[in-house]
């Protein structure tokens, strides 16, 4: 497979690109993406089987168990950020290596509606806290260690919005070329 099209199933949707800058339209957009997430995944494993929940939705990709599980612990870490740039100065915040995460045992052995159920979950907590910021909450930052690299909250919320969008074209893509 060329590079180009080995870019294309790992980045569907592109990569992401930091916004410039925010207003309150963009955040509504991004809001509403982590709105919708948990019904997109809800349809994106609908009617799966075992053997297509663990095929891999590119060579040398995770299957799609585990970008479902991997989704929940991604946004389960997102919205401990934001709990942390909401409640602390610029706080350090731990990173972790998502992918032995998703070698873990209970990648292997939790069904995958779990994590499901618990995206439907976080989404609706952390769509609530994002709801309720005033103004200056959004300028509130936090520090990834990895490069010393500040994250303003408006900038992270876009982030997760692309994020919750490029795992999901994931796993449609796989969907659409294997015909399920």
């Amino acid at each position: 497979m060329n590079p180009e099209s080995l870019e294309i199933l790992a980045y569907p949707v592109g990569r992401f690109v930091s916004p410039a800058s925010y207003d309150a339209v963009a955040l509504g957009k991004w809001i509403s993406v982590l709105e919708a997430c948990p019904k997109w995944y809800d349809y994106s494993i609908e009617n799966l089987d075992e053997a297509q929940l663990d095929t891999p939705y590119r060579p040398g990709g995770w299957t799609v168990a585990q970008v479902v599980h991997h989704v929940a612990d991604s946004h389960i870490n997102a919205y401990t950020r934001l709990k942390l740039a909401l409640t602390e100065t610029a706080p350090l915040i731990k990173p972790y290596d998502e992918k032995r995460w998703a070698e873990l045992p209970d990648v292997q052995s939790v069904p995958v509606n779990v994590s499901v159920t618990l995206i439907h979950a976080l989404h609706r907590r952390w769509v609530a806290a994002l709801r309720g910021l005033e103004e200056k909450d959004w300028e509130r930052t936090y520090v990834h260690p990895e490069g010393n690299r500040v994250f303003p909250l408006w900038e992270m919320t876009a982030m997760y919005a692309w994020h919750s969008r490029h795992h999901f074209e994931h796993i449609m893509k796989l969907r659409e070329r294997m015909g399920w």
